[in-house]
């Protein structure tokens, strides 16, 4: 039996061909692609700057870096995300905390964030930067976050990669409505794909010229940023410690051409995740919860066992029947807190009660565009039987 993955890209002619008049160009890195490919997000979130990196890792990083984040700060995001979205932060030199998540929606609790920022505040520890991350492709609660960061004088970053393409409240995913920088990711298993390559987008002119610095070692080739004299055209400076973050014109172009089919991706699915919902609906598993303010990408469509509910298995029998039969479920994620390197920070796991119930029952079921009706039918038939074995 053919296994069916959880995610899969989804790869045209038309995509190859732009990678391959690319590797049939002058340019391979730092040509006119990855420009293009800025300005082709740009137009579909709405943003006013593009910097595009390696992956989103990059982006985050750099990203915390133009807010300012260094030795002595705090960043909170939420525990349940990939490692990346609180390593960043670790890159900068800060600490970092997290903040419990909303047992219905899964991603970071508006209400939890606001009572430890109360608590904070008379401790003198503020965050100087909050990262929620749109789990699934479902948005946070952006309004809810950005009122708390006017009245606390915090930042916001969106860790969005699971969710270009995404709407919240009408504005796409990324507009920078409701945060100062957003990051997307365009891993194989994303929305659309680069290969590994991610980007933050923002509308301040002076955090995208630092992340443009941050991205390529600190490097200026601009007269009026130089601190010397310049000694003919071929001078530079630096004047940032940077990195080799950039992207090259081969992912650009790949992103350029997958862009074209975002909105197609992105309804499909949704087409697939309605279906799941009608058919699962009966069942002992707690499934995806629709808000009308949010349109979401389903990077991810993630279910929970109940336990209440499911007297025939426990939550690994039910991860490893799927598996058994060739369904590749996963959980996205363990609770960053969790890792080994995280335990030596002498995090608790009751401090986050509502992410260690998502973990033990928490199931990602396979969900991308290319998913035939036939594939996702042995999905739920084999969930059906994992059920009730």
């Amino acid at each position: 039996m053919i296994l069916i993955p959880y995610g899969s890209h989804d790869l045209t002619e038309a995509d190859i061909e732009a990678v391959v008049e690319v590797l049939r160009s002058d340019f391979l890195t730092q040509g006119a692609m990855v420009p293009i490919f800025e300005k082709r997000v740009l137009q579909h979130c709405g943003a006013n700057h593009a910097v595009a990196v390696n992956s989103a890792t990059s982006a985050l990083h750099i990203a915390l870096m133009a807010l300012g984040v260094g030795p002595g700060d705090i960043v909170w995001s939420t525990p349940i995300t990939f490692v990346a979205s609180a390593n960043a932060a670790l890159y900068c030199g800060a600490a970092v905390d997290f903040v419990d998540i909303d047992i219905a929606s899964y991603n970071m609790s508006v209400a939890a964030l606001e009572r430890k920022l109360e608590a904070a505040e008379r401790i003198g520890l503020l965050p100087k930067v909050v990262i929620p991350v749109h789990l699934a492709g479902h948005s946070s609660d952006m309004i809810g976050i950005s009122a708390l960061a006017k009245r606390y004088g915090f930042k916001v970053l969106e860790d969005a990669s699971h969710a270009i393409g995404g709407q919240y409240r009408q504005h796409p995913v990324g507009c920078c409505g409701f945060s100062d920088i957003a990051v997307f990711s365009f891993h194989p298993v994303k929305i659309i794909t680069t290969g590994e390559g991610g980007m933050a987008v923002t509308n301040d002119s002076d955090l995208a010229h630092k992340m443009r610095l941050f991205r390529s070692h600190g490097i200026t080739r601009n007269p009026e940023e130089m601190t010397k004299k310049i000694d003919g055209p071929w001078y530079y400076e630096q004047i940032e410690l940077g990195y080799n973050y950039r992207m090259t014109d081969i992912q650009a172009a790949l992103g350029v051409s997958q862009l074209e089919r975002l909105s197609a991706f992105v309804e499909q699915r949704n087409r697939l995740a309605d279906r799941y919902t009608n058919e699962l609906k009966n069942t002992a598993l707690i499934l995806p919860k629709n808000d009308d303010q949010v349109y979401s990408a389903y990077h991810l469509y993630i279910v929970r066992v109940d336990l209440d509910e499911s007297h025939t298995g426990t939550h690994l029998q039910i991860f490893n029947f799927m598996r058994e039969n060739d369904i590749g479920v996963n959980l996205h994620y363990i609770p960053v807190y969790r890792q080994p390197y995280y335990q030596n920070m002498n995090f608790s796991f009751g401090d986050f009660p509502n992410a260690e119930e998502y973990y033990k029952s928490a199931l990602s079921i396979p969900l991308f565009p290319k998913m035939t009706y036939a594939s996702q039918t042995r999905v739920i038939e084999a969930l059906y039987s994992a059920l009730n074995k």
